[in-house]
């Protein structure tokens, strides 16, 4: 008999026939001897509706509130889901996150985890119940209700999988599994049977879609394996896991991409010590997080920095380069929210010479021009123009034969 934690998306609860579908599938996996641990997003767009009534409510949001309102939405999933369970006479207790023991940071709407405390949902398995726990919230250190981010039900997943001891979480979503590449850009797009933790971090990490960043990097520190699976087919799906050596490992795994980022440049700026540390501690006291970094090289003197942030930070990223001009003794800052990142992620190319060769010719034989550039060991990342940013995916999943 496995634990299992089983996390249900937006689209997987969205209606009553869909929820329905969940109670079906988690009474089959009780009834083949495990025991389950639910976790539940908000049905369809719920969320995104109370952000919208909210909106529409006042200009003035204090987060406080804010993260009383948008953590009802979990709490509707959950109790529905309770109520299916029992129509099909499994037992099952539904727990909001801090019943659930998601102890949280103070930081709300962006909460991270401190601890977890999971007592009540031992008590839940132990006598033959299961309990359906409210993804994307916990209570702070103040007593509070806070919210995770974005994402933050596959965290509440990860994090509950690796405090119970259980054998596999599994993130059930509207796709399949995690493939080479987004498949409404390239239908011929592969399903992956099995990814690695890191190359799953830098695919999540540079437009990935399919799990959150922060839930990956819980499951990879607390080595909790991952499946990724499509509640409308329950077919299997992709595996997320410890990196295992092959012989004919791919060289490429993924090519992925993020039209969300945006482009900052501060100009002019004196090419000394310590200004650049100033710039980024500005930043980095604003919770902005900065990704790729380019200096170009001295001309008489001075040196322009620029650097990519998420789309919806550009607007307080830009305030806080311009109040810092005078310090910086810089000429001006300048913004660019038209820009794409296209990623080559791969744990193979550790050891395979000339894929940054090969990815360079094939951006310039589709007549893509490469702003910036970043890399680590397994990924290559290139800022192009966004209105191409399709076309650069459909050359290089071609050009490294992904299909």
């Amino acid at each position: 008999m496995a634990l299992l934690v089983q996390k249900f998306g937006g689209t997987s609860v969205a209606d009553a026939d869909r929820i329905r579908a969940v109670a079906d599938h988690v009474a089959r996996t009780r009834k083949a001897g495990h025991d389950v641990v639910v976790v539940v997003s908000a049905m369809g767009k719920t969320t995104d509706q109370l952000v919208r009534l909210a909106a529409d409510v006042s200009s003035v949001r204090p987060t406080r509130e804010l993260d009383m309102l948008l953590s009802s939405g979990e709490r509707i999933s959950m109790a529905l889901l309770c109520m299916a369970l029992a129509e099909l006479g499994v037992s099952a207790t539904s727990f909001t996150g801090s019943q659930a023991g998601m102890i949280t940071d103070t930081a709300h709407t962006k909460a991270k985890i401190l601890e977890i405390r999971p007592d009540r949902l031992r008590e839940t398995l132990a006598a033959g119940g299961v309990p359906v726990v409210a993804g994307f919230q916990g209570v702070s250190t103040d007593r509070e209700v806070t919210t995770l981010g974005r994402g933050g039900s596959d965290t509440t997943a990860v994090a509950l999988a690796a405090a119970l001891d259980a054998d596999a979480c599994e993130i059930y979503t509207d796709v399949s599994g995690v493939f080479s590449t987004d498949p409404r850009i390239v239908p011929e797009a592969r399903k992956l049977a099995r990814v690695s933790f890191d190359e799953m971090l830098e695919i999540a990490a540079s437009g990935g879609r399919v799990l959150a960043l922060r839930s990956v990097e819980f499951a990879r520190n607390h080595h909790v394996p991952l499946h990724v699976r499509s509640s409308f087919t329950w077919e299997p799906g992709t595996w997320v896991d410890q990196e295992e050596e092959s012989m004919e490992q791919a060289v490429v795994t993924a090519v992925t991409h993020d039209t969300s980022e945006a482009k900052v440049t501060v100009t002019g700026v004196p090419d000394r010590p310590g200004l650049a540390a100033v710039l980024f501690r500005a930043l980095a006291e604003e919770h902005i997080n900065v990704d790729m970094i380019v200096q170009n090289t001295s001309l008489h003197g001075t040196t322009d920095i620029s650097f990519t942030v998420p789309g919806d930070d550009l607007a307080t990223s830009t305030r806080v380069c311009e109040a810092l001009l005078g310090e910086l003794e810089a000429q001006g800052v300048t913004s660019d929210s038209d820009v794409a990142r296209v990623s080559l992620v791969g744990a193979g190319m550790k050891t395979h010479p000339g894929v940054t060769a090969l990815c360079f010719e094939t951006l310039a034989g589709a007549g893509i021009n490469i702003e910036m550039i970043s890399t680590s060991s397994i990924r290559i990342s290139c800022m192009i123009r966004a209105d191409q940013a399709e076309a650069a995916v459909q050359a290089l999943h071609a050009a490294f034969e992904l299909a």
